[in-house]
């Protein structure tokens, strides 16, 4: 994967330190903490800014903010309200080049998966801008004798959204573009690694007309994201992250009153059938286990192959596509693979490998061998670990790096259990040649989002995202028709003019027959 355009020159350049703050009805506003976090370039290893991290107070004159401005907002006819966002798409479309660099610039994904990451994130715009026909009710005449009854789908109020570093521009267009369209106000809170996209993002709302203090953004830690949870005025909590803060986040959301949906964690894995297309399936992982650096929550970070010819066929192919992978900066032209987000998750990622290799499983490709490994940036070779048991800590836990564990099973009915044992559901996917193969797995295996001959199966804009078992906590999968479910309420009224009662009182049970 190369860059296919020429980056802007503006941002092609080292970023000089700079401050991160707020954005509250409609413009920047300064934070008065004096708390400061950093925010690195990952390719160099050096802070690029300081993004300010607002108090509960900050929190409550954004929440506020957001409050003033949902009556009028949601009293907009949602066709006004879409034409909002079709501004906005066409602004995002002609800014994306400069999306993507700041993507690369504060995450580290090479500069072509950061422009993936926006144009994904673009398709749930344009969703959006469906909202009069999705908000369409239903209505039944005549339910019963001279009786009418119809239903009707309205906004909460001001709702919330907590997003990862590992998508800053997307994971927050799962969200926004639908709440605004079905006429909620918006808060974000997003990851305080990364935080420079969000502020981009409010700077477009604006140019697109959006009102002020309809969408607001607050940087901070988990005191700002404590605030969003217990004030009263937030009707709703969105939520991706790790599954430990995602059961956190619900349960203090739930506690409090609110509408919460929380994508946690995840382990996803790939079955590879005796008859799969093996240069395929090996293409696939590579690009699966290792695009952003493996930060993605439905990267396959679990192949399971059936039989063991098939392993050995498959980690023959898969260590030579490794070995012409090109890692580098993500600013320059030809890098596949991008340093890991900070000095402190990369840490984490090659304690895992020392996990793996004291546990027993066989470290074919050692990443850190790699020469960017042993310099200044947050950089991480791919690492490929064979004969991988279900007991270890690398095959347990989410490591959410570039490393692929090869699991060898000697039959699917095996394969197929060892994803249905996991804690985790979020996605997985199969390759095989065999329809009745397939078939059966994508009916029984339990994860929400299920690939057949596809690696990363994530849901168009029109469908919705959303794993299962530890994966996902709520009721509601996110953006497509269930994020409409989600920032709203369902009314149904049931009418009979007053012309039309003749029968005086009745104490029992209305039938409507």
């Amino acid at each position: 994967m190369s860059a296919t355009s020429t980056l802007p020159a503006s941002l092609s350049a080292e970023r000089q330190l700079r401050e991160v703050h707020h954005w509250v009805n409609g413009e920047t506003m300064r934070g008065t903490s004096g708390q400061f976090g950093d925010v690195y370039n990952p390719a160099t290893g050096r802070v690029q800014a300081k993004v300010a991290l607002a108090t509960s107070a900050e929190v409550n004159l954004a929440v506020t903010a957001a409050a003033r401005a949902f009556p009028a907002w949601s009293a907009q006819p949602a066709l006004r309200r879409a034409r909002v966002l079709f501004r906005f798409r066409e602004i995002f479309e002609r800014r994306l080049d400069e999306v993507a660099a700041l993507l690369t610039s504060e995450h580290g994904k090479v500069f072509s998966d950061a422009k993936g990451e926006a144009t994904r994130g673009l398709e749930v715009v344009e969703f959006a801008t469906g909202i009069p026909q999705l908000l369409k009710g239903e209505y039944t005449e005549q339910v019963g004798s001279d009786i009418d009854s119809w239903s009707m789908r309205q906004p909460l109020g001001v709702v919330a959204g907590i997003t990862p570093f590992n998508f800053p521009a997307m994971v927050p267009m799962w969200m926004f573009p639908i709440a605004l369209a079905c006429g909620n106000t918006f808060v974000l809170k997003p990851s305080e690694r990364d935080p420079s996209a969000s502020l981009l993002l409010a700077d477009m709302l604006k140019e697109a007309g959006l009102p002020d203090g309809v969408f607001n953004v607050v940087n901070g830690d988990k005191t700002a994201v404590d605030a969003l949870l217990s004030h009263p005025t937030v009707q709703a909590i969105s939520f991706v992250g790790s599954t430990p803060i995602a059961e956190y986040v619900y349960r203090e959301g739930t506690k409090h009153g609110k509408r919460v949906q929380a994508l946690g964690g995840a382990k996803n894995h790939m079955i590879v059938m005796p008859d799969a297309d093996l240069d395929q399936a090996a293409d696939a992982l590579v690009g699966a286990a290792y695009g952003s650096a493996g930060e993605r929550c439905m990267a396959i970070s679990v192949a399971v192959t059936v039989g063991n010819a098939t392993a050995d066929k498959l980690i023959d192919k898969i260590e030579h596509r490794i070995e012409g992978l090109q890692m580098g900066d993500g600013m320059k032209e030809g890098a596949e693979l991008g340093p890991l987000v900070t000095k402190t998750h990369l840490d984490r990622v090659t304690g895992y490998l020392q996990h793996g290799q004291s546990e027993g499983a066989e470290l074919l490709v050692d990443g850190r061998e790699n020469a960017l490994a042993k310099g200044e940036g947050f950089f991480l070779g791919a690492c490929l670990f064979d004969h991988v048991k279900p007991e270890m800590k690398i095959y347990r836990e989410e490591i959410f790096g570039p490393v692929l564990g090869i699991v060898r099973a000697s039959d699917f009915e095996t394969a197929l259990q060892l994803i249905n044992d996991h804690e985790y559901g979020n996605g997985t996917s199969i390759f095989t040649r065999d329809g009745d193969t397939a078939r059966d797995f994508a009916h029984r295996v339990q994860a929400g989002m299920v690939g057949i001959n596809v690696p990363i199966p994530v849901p168009m804009a029109f469908h919705s995202f959303g794993g299962w078992k530890r994966s996902l906590f709520g009721d509601h999968a996110m953006y497509g028709p269930e994020g409409v479910r989600f920032y709203t309420r369902l009314k149904t009224i049931t009418a009979r003019w007053p012309t039309g009662i003749r029968k005086g009182v009745d104490t029992s049970m209305p039938t409507l027959g």
